[in-house]
């Protein structure tokens, strides 16, 4: 079939689109979070930094392993007066002529002792890589976090959404009744415009709630990277049931991280100690040389050991042993620091977490009055004993109550996984 018309194309195109925009996902709580670990791109950033560490841990391993050098000479020259000390019977420098000069060379020097300083910088690099790694994992269980307060915030959007939907319509039924007891003369117009009014407020509260919808969903999208057109199902969360209780402090991954930088502080100070001592290395090599016409030497191979001391570092070392020492207690302060931190941290997560059970409990019950509440206004207003206003209010604390229980539900799971993550019982992996 051929397509003559340009808005006919342009239609089927617009749809095609729409359709691709309108992808739908289902994702669980768990998913999002481990989406956000291991595919965001400040996760694989983390992981590229942790990646060059390693490599610079490889690097600095390679410092243990022998030097070997070859190198190949080749030199022309002008014609230069020879004059040969070694007794040969004759004046033979006269006959010499030679205006070239080849030199081949083999040379191996392996450490035999360096005071330390080989070892202690391969561990310095090791645990440099330890500590990365530790700072990295830390760092992208803050992002599952993060992920995990956009998809609970996404939650509460949609939940808000559907009961604000459901009410509507009970809103709208309400008004086509309001309607028809205003003409049969069995309510006053201004009724009618109370249910009006309340009807008109529940769209204006629908229409924040869908666009509250669309923000949380696109910048979740975007931090798990996903496709940002893509849209959540409607979520459902499961509650946890788990009493909370207060985690160590030395289980969460910032303390271990600085406990590594503290062990690189440490072997910084022993290579500062290790200039103090010689430096011992077994040497060889094998050297070939062809002087055009004069000379030629073969298998000049040689073996010893190689013995060297640094004067200087008797009276230059010192500072360096200072400015490592100091970084120790520096770092041994910042685990300090951060324990106290911590433990803050920790307890405030513990009281949230008993808030959000005791504020669940409460909305239980509010929602219980709430319905019991509406249901004897509807029965007044029906017998006549109450007015439109007691209806419609009763009406708005029903919806409120409904909306602060699937809040409240959130809120503990929430604060759940928050003080997981304060008691360094996030696992991720």
């Amino acid at each position: 079939m051929r397509i003559n018309n340009w808005s006919t194309a342009a239609l089927l195109l617009f749809l095609s689109m729409s359709g691709h925009a309108q992808e739908r996902k289902n994702l669980s709580l768990d998913e999002v979070m481990q989406l956000a670990f291991s595919n965001s791109n400040e996760a694989k950033l983390l992981e590229a930094k942790v990646k060059a560490k390693e490599l610079d841990y490889q690097v600095t391993k390679d410092i243990a392993l022998p030097e070997s050098k070859i190198s190949g000479t080749y030199m022309t020259m002008n014609k230069p007066d020879v004059n040969l000390k070694i007794n040969s019977g004759g004046d033979a420098s006269s006959q010499i002529s030679t205006n070239q000069l080849i030199l081949g060379q083999l040379s191996v020097n392996m450490p035999i002792y360096t005071g330390g300083k080989i070892k202690h910088s391969i561990h310095a690099a090791e645990h440099a890589w330890k500590a990365t790694e530790l700072q990295s994992l830390a760092a992208k269980q803050n992002l599952a976090v993060q992920a995990l307060h956009l998809y609970i915030a996404l939650y509460k959007a949609q939940k808000t959404k559907s009961l604000i939907a459901e009410n509507i319509k009970k809103a709208e039924q309400q008004v086509v009744d309001f309607k028809a007891m205003e003409e049969n003369g069995l309510i006053a117009r201004n009724d009618l415009l109370k249910a009006e009014l309340q009807l008109s407020n529940y769209k204006v509260a629908y229409q924040e709630a869908a666009k509250n919808v669309r923000i949380l969903n696109y910048q979740l999208n975007t931090l798990i990277s996903i496709d940002e057109n893509t849209t959540l199902d409607e979520i459902q969360l499961t509650e946890v049931s788990s009493q909370p209780h207060l985690g160590q402090v030395e289980d969460r991954l910032e303390i271990q991280a600085l406990q590594a930088q503290k062990e690189i502080a440490e072997d910084q100070l022993k290579i500062a100690h290790s200039a103090y001592y010689p430096t011992i290395a077994a040497t060889g090599g094998y050297a070939a040389i062809h002087l055009q016409n004069i000379m030629t030497v073969t298998n000049a191979a040689n073996i010893g050991i190689g013995l060297s001391y640094d004067l200087g570092a008797l009276y230059k070392n010192k500072k360096k042993i200072n400015s490592a020492k100091h970084q120790i207690e520096e770092t041994q302060l910042n685990i300090i620091q951060t324990q106290d931190k911590i433990k803050n941290q920790i307890q405030e997560a513990y009281q949230e977490v008993i808030l959000a059970q005791q504020q669940l409990k409460l909305y239980e019950e509010a929602l219980h009055q709430a319905q019991e509440n509406y249901r004897i206004v509807k029965d007044k207003y029906d017998n006549g004993v109450a007015d439109t206003d007691d209806l419609l209010e009763a009406d708005v604390q029903l919806l409120q109550s409904e909306i602060n229980l699937a809040i409240g539900k959130a809120n503990t799971v929430e604060k759940h996984y928050d003080l997981l993550l304060a008691n360094g019982q996030l696992n991720l992996k």
